[in-house]
């Protein structure tokens, strides 16, 4: 294949964040939102401080019918009218996946304001390498029965592609309806929300910590102290970041697991978004397989020739 079709390949089929969206034709947008830094630094999410309607446009709430009370199960963040990122362990032991119910646009489960929406899940595409011993590819997408209408409360999040360097971000948030304790046995009925820090990979790798228990495809945030984390019912949520130069927000992870909740060097482990951003785009049928495959064998390529000396 010459080098001018390869190009042409790539300006095709390799769209950069937020192309797929038809959602105003932006994402990671609050409008709701008046001040994202007035969220308190020492709260956590399962300890709670309560988000405003709207803070969280793209945040959805995904439940199960057959549970008692709201149903919440997981939650998830809507990256199309019509598709939901989340992570693939939440559905480890779902039965009738088309029955349940995804919840947009709301805040508290048990009050639903006009602005909400349901939807049911048409389709639900795990990661076909997700392994549940170690958490690994521990991500999923559902594909709604119907799109989703975009208004100031629901909103898209921004999926980053390979451009972004995620860990010069530094103003981070995670929010969902989890438990407000790892004993705890209900969720919360308001969304949560906290500011957390991403922290180095190599570090929380450490045998002091998860001890090479992380991947090269999650992201850590938390504090080295503990004290603001995720918990269970958090999972599948969002781990968003501001970016450095403009207002919007990028989708950087998903909530995948983590050894209790809050505890001291044993922060929230995230799925990397931007690591699977090609295979979101082939699940959600806006990139051919075949041509994700070339596309990542040409950059392993040229990596290998970069990093050869003349």
């Amino acid at each position: 294949m010459n080098m001018l079709y390869f190009f042409i390949l790539l300006a095709v089929y390799r769209p950069a964040h937020g192309t797929w969206d038809t959602c105003r034709g932006t994402c990671g947008q609050r409008p709701m939102a008046s001040d994202y830094d007035s969220i308190a630094a020492d709260y956590r999410i399962m300890a709670g401080t309560g988000a405003q309607k709207g803070a969280w446009p793209w945040v959805v709430s995904i439940q199960d019918p057959r549970k008692i009370g709201t149903g919440h199960t997981c939650g998830g963040s809507l990256i199309s009218p019509q598709w939901v990122l989340t992570a693939a362990h939440c559905f480890l032991q779902a039965r009738n996946v088309t029955m349940w119910r995804v919840l947009i646009g709301a805040t508290q489960l048990t009050h639903l304001g006009p602005e909400a929406q349901v939807r049911h899940v048409k389709r639900l595409l795990a990661h076909q390498h997700y392994t549940a011993d170690s958490q690994q590819n521990d991500i999923a997408l559902l594909e709604l029965d119907e799109p989703v209408e975009c208004s100031d409360y629901v909103q898209l999040a921004c999926v980053p592609n390979a451009s972004l360097t995620v860990s010069e971000l530094k103003t981070c948030y995670v929010a969902g309806w989890g438990s407000a304790s790892a004993k705890a046995q209900r969720v919360s009925d308001v969304l949560q929300e906290a500011k957390v820090r991403l922290l180095d990979v190599h570090l929380v790798n450490s045998s002091r910590w998860y001890a090479g228990a992380i991947h090269t495809h999650n992201l850590c945030a938390g504090y080295p102290r503990g004290g603001m984390d995720t918990c269970q019912g958090d999972s599948g949520g969002p781990l968003v970041c501001k970016d450095n130069s403009d207002s919007h927000f990028w989708l950087v992870g998903v909530t995948s697991w983590g050894k209790g909740c809050a505890r001291a060097k044993r922060p929230g482990v995230y799925t990397s978004t931007q690591h699977f951003y090609n295979w979101i785009l082939v699940q959600m049928g806006l990139c051919p397989a075949v041509l994700v495959e070339f596309l990542t064998q040409v950059h392993q390529m040229l990596q290998e020739l970069m990093g050869k000396k003349p």
